[in-house]
């Protein structure tokens, strides 16, 4: 009887494992399947002898790269632009979702959701070309006016507190609108028979907001904060690639452009490979010490 439920029960789920099927793929190819080549993060790589039988040189590479003072004035960097692009990308998301939720008219909800999601679908070539159109001291109209007005144009993009400030707010700009959809699914959930009720209570907006409304998506806030966390050391490559110059080197040299830079153009494959595993063991850390912090608001992911 067991089996034959078993049986039905499968064939029912039969669509829905071959819509998963491609998404597994995915994972298993691109993802699980590289693993094993961390290997060579152990070795001397090369490509004659190949990812499982190039000589070993166990913990070498490692302490090559940490007896270097490049390797963690890199990681500093790394850390200091993700921990910005965190405390300052992670609060407006879901400042503006509250916003949003807030208007009345459904057309003027709609058509700021479009207006701030927009940019998401930017690829960081078009957003790069558009600051340093912006901010450049030769072709930008910024620069121009303040050349009017003050003699000589400022060099936002050569002096490191400015190109900061720039990546950071690019950065926060980009992707606001893909954290805001997420805050205001997660506003739908929560029942207007509460609001009501704090309502008759004589609670004003701001105190609505606050014991109904942030508690409401606390799940999704400590949700969303522990996937960031796992990109604490993870700078984006393309952002960047495309912001940085040689006058703002030594902030913007970050994990993803040193691998970039040493390994595909160097050749040093061994090294960049155990700068990404460490990269990747920090990442696991981070991840399971947010979660023990959310266990106790019984918020945890796993």
């Amino acid at each position: 009887m067991k089996s034959a439920s078993k049986k039905a029960l499968f064939k029912k789920n039969v669509p829905l494992m071959l819509m998963f099927a491609p998404a597994l793929a995915y994972y298993l190819i691109f993802r699980y399947l590289p693993i094993g080549g961390l290997v060579i993060s152990f070795e001397n790589y090369n490509f004659f002898d190949g990812v499982f039988h190039s000589p070993w040189v166990g913990f070498k590479n490692f302490e090559m790269l940490f007896s270097n003072d490049k390797t963690l004035r890199i990681i500093w960097n790394t850390l200091w632009l993700s921990v910005l692009n965190l405390v300052v990308g992670f609060p407006i998301p879901i400042i503006l979702a509250l916003m949003i939720n807030s208007v009345r008219r459904s057309w003027y909800k709609r058509f700021v959701q479009t207006v701030v999601y927009l940019p998401h679908f930017f690829s960081w070539v078009i957003v790069g070309g558009m600051v340093i159109t912006l901010f450049s001291m030769e072709s930008s109209f910024l620069n121009h006016w303040i050349e009017d007005k003050y003699g000589e144009p400022y060099p936002f993009l050569y002096k490191t507190f400015s190109w900061v400030t720039i990546f950071v707010g690019s950065g926060v700009w980009k992707e606001m609108g893909f954290s805001t959809i997420i805050y205001l699914a997660a506003l739908t959930s929560i029942s207007p028979a509460l609001y009501e009720a704090a309502a008759l209570d004589g609670a004003s907006k701001w105190k609505q907001t606050w014991h109904v409304t942030l508690p409401g998506i606390r799940g999704t806030i400590i949700l969303v904060l522990i996937l960031s966390m796992g990109r604490v050391l993870e700078v984006g490559f393309d952002q960047i690639y495309n912001l940085r110059n040689a006058m703002v080197s030594d902030i913007s040299e970050v994990i993803s452009t040193y691998i970039y830079t040493l390994g595909i153009q160097g050749g040093q494959f061994s090294l960049t490979t155990a700068l990404g595993l460490f990269e990747s063991v920090v990442a696991f850390i981070l991840i399971l010490g947010a979660n023990l912090i959310a266990k106790k608001f019984n918020s945890n992911l796993f």
